[in-house]
């Protein structure tokens, strides 16, 4: 299936709407959705909207708050999304830590009692388009056994680095600390995979699989072993232990419909300025980059490629083309927009002009 952004994100507004988020906050939502699967990142896109209204209808999240803050102190910030939409609560702390940063020249805003917020590119690039440079981490629901382990502990754990400025084009770190994030292996399994790549999951017995039957009811694979539950740990410290928030086995999930998320998120934003003039920062990134890229590519490799690369050249690529989405989730988006009372748009099927 087929379909462009444009028509992809009204239809999403429209469906949250019908659920009862107001226009405003489900226009931030559609978009934060939408973004993800124009830069190729269909695990944070439209795929996770039907878990978003069923939250909405079991009344896990509160559609009216946008949080408050805790405290703040010079650069510092402690905000309560009060069990809030993500996307509104991240939306809000990249205000504030935008603020505080051009104040300050560094600032932190950690977040407890949220919800989930899509895929962190998102807002490291709002924080990063202010001329700020943008690290973004939260923790999620515990699908991840620590290293040596084979009980879940910690969720995916994203942490995601951008730049401002022209060096956002040219890098942009999002990276789960697992091998790949929970919703690659979801898509998989929309999409009637029998298998996945090695080293992305294990099953419930805490070992290697490639059945994506298995990894849907097992655990994503940490990052580097050892080193990739050290820093699912990290984040976990900076996002909900310096919070006062939900840790660990405490956090829920949106596939989880009985209770609230309780998400912590941390937002991290440092002025280039204080350092040096933003344009000699620019030049030295393209720079960097352009060293890293000059490497001979190794045998069965076009090209040396860098953090961001891919995400960059499948927006524009799917912003001329569509966005494919799988029969699976296209279905499922359906069956969800009937019971909300909204038509969906046309598609194209893959393959098929016109």
């Amino acid at each position: 299936m087929i379909i462009h952004a444009g028509p992809l994100e009204e239809f999403t507004r429209r469906m949250l709407e019908g659920a009862g988020v107001a226009d405003a906050k489900s226009r931030l939502v559609a978009r934060s959705l939408v973004e993800a699967n124009l830069r190729g990142v269909d695990s944070h896109g439209v795929q996770l909207l039907n878990f978003y209204i069923e939250h909405v209808r079991m009344r896990c999240v509160d559609l009216e708050t946008e949080g408050h803050v805790v405290s703040e102190s010079g650069g510092s910030m402690v905000y309560s999304g009060d069990n809030g939409i993500g996307q509104v609560i991240a939306d809000v702390c990249c205000d504030h830590a935008i603020r505080l940063g051009s104040e300050h020249g560094l600032s932190l805003v950690t977040v407890r009692e949220s919800n989930h917020f899509g895929a962190a590119a998102f807002w490291a690039q709002k924080i990063a388009r202010a001329d700020l440079i943008a690290i973004v981490m939260c923790n999620a629901t515990p699908l991840v056994a620590p290293w040596q382990g084979r009980e879940p502990r910690f969720g995916t754990n994203p942490i995601c680095v951008a730049l401002p400025g022209a060096a956002e084009d040219s890098w942009l770190l999002d990276m789960a600390t697992t091998t790949v994030a929970m919703g690659r292996i979801f898509k998989a399994n929309f999409a009637g995979d029998a298998t996945i790549p090695h080293g992305w999951a294990m099953n419930s017995e805490g070992l290697p699989t490639t059945s994506t039957a298995e990894a849907v009811q097992g655990m994503p694979m940490p990052l580097g072993g050892y080193k990739g539950s050290g820093l699912a740990f990290l984040v976990e410290i900076l996002s909900a232990v310096l919070s006062g928030g939900a840790m660990s086995t405490e956090v829920g999930g949106v596939r989880i419909r009985t209770r609230p998320m309780r998400v912590g998120q941390s937002f991290l934003a440092i002025d280039v300025t204080r350092f040096l003039p933003l344009q000699e920062f620019q030049a030295r990134m393209n720079r960097l980059v352009s060293l890293v890229k000059s490497a001979p590519p190794a045998p069965g490799y076009g090209e040396v490629l860098v953090a961001g690369e891919p995400e960059t050249r499948s927006a524009r690529a799917r912003s001329l083309d569509g966005i494919p989405l799988s029969r699976g989730v296209w279905e499922e988006l359906v069956k969800t927009a009937s019971t909300v009372g909204v038509e969906p748009p046309p598609v194209q099927l893959a393959g098929v002009s016109g």
